[in-house]
């Protein structure tokens, strides 16, 4: 399925994946994105703020232009790889970590910085990914669920939590509220299963 929607990358991913390279491979150009993402995000929240929607022209032009110079730097840290001479094997070439992070990064300039661009987009999609995360423990735990009804119970609870906590409501207050059908939502929801 594709949506009509431009698309981001996460940026705690590629945090990640810099801090590894950092610490295992002491290279600094990591190190230097690391924190050119961190203060990005950082400008962003502060111009939130005070009510503006996007960064100053010239800010922004400042980040971009830090971000391909750090990306040149690593390049020149990590040079593609060549194939020898009287080398019959066939395929793509193995490449670094480093390379391969830093090629996305080159490649998808765009998606990496649209948080820069669309204050609407967030840095992290770590909302998302700890959103389905329950889904799949219960799946390995249990190997599935029994029924469909059961399935879609546990889908339920889980989306009425995670919408509790996204409106910085205590979970606690709510579900007691819910059993005790102050708050019907939970309750006709379960009934239905």
């Amino acid at each position: 399925m594709k949506y009509r929607c431009p698309h981001s990358l996460c940026n705690a991913r590629h945090i990640r994946e810099l801090t590894g390279i950092y610490e295992f491979d002491g290279q600094p150009w990591a190190q230097q994105m690391i924190g050119l993402l961190l203060e990005g995000n950082q400008a962003v929240e502060r111009a939130k703020k005070e009510g503006r929607k996007r960064l100053a022209a010239g800010v922004l032009h400042g980040y971009i232009s830090r971000y391909e110079a750090i990306i040149a730097a690593g390049m020149k840290v990590n040079p593609p790889t060549i194939r020898r001479e009287g080398c019959s094997r066939r395929g793509r070439l193995k490449r670094s970590k480093a390379r391969d992070l830093l090629e996305r990064l080159a490649e998808r300039k765009k998606e990496t910085l649209r948080h820069l661009h669309d204050f609407d987009v967030p840095f992290t999609n770590n909302q998302a990914e700890h959103d389905i995360r329950m889904m799949r423990v219960q799946q390995k735990v249990s190997g599935a669920f029994r029924s469909d009804a059961g399935a879609l119970a546990f889908f339920r609870i889980r989306s009425y939590i995670s919408t509790t906590r996204k409106r910085g409501k205590s979970v606690i207050d709510a579900l007691i509220r819910a059993l005790q059908e102050d708050d019907l939502t939970l309750t006709k929801c379960l009934q239905t299963s």
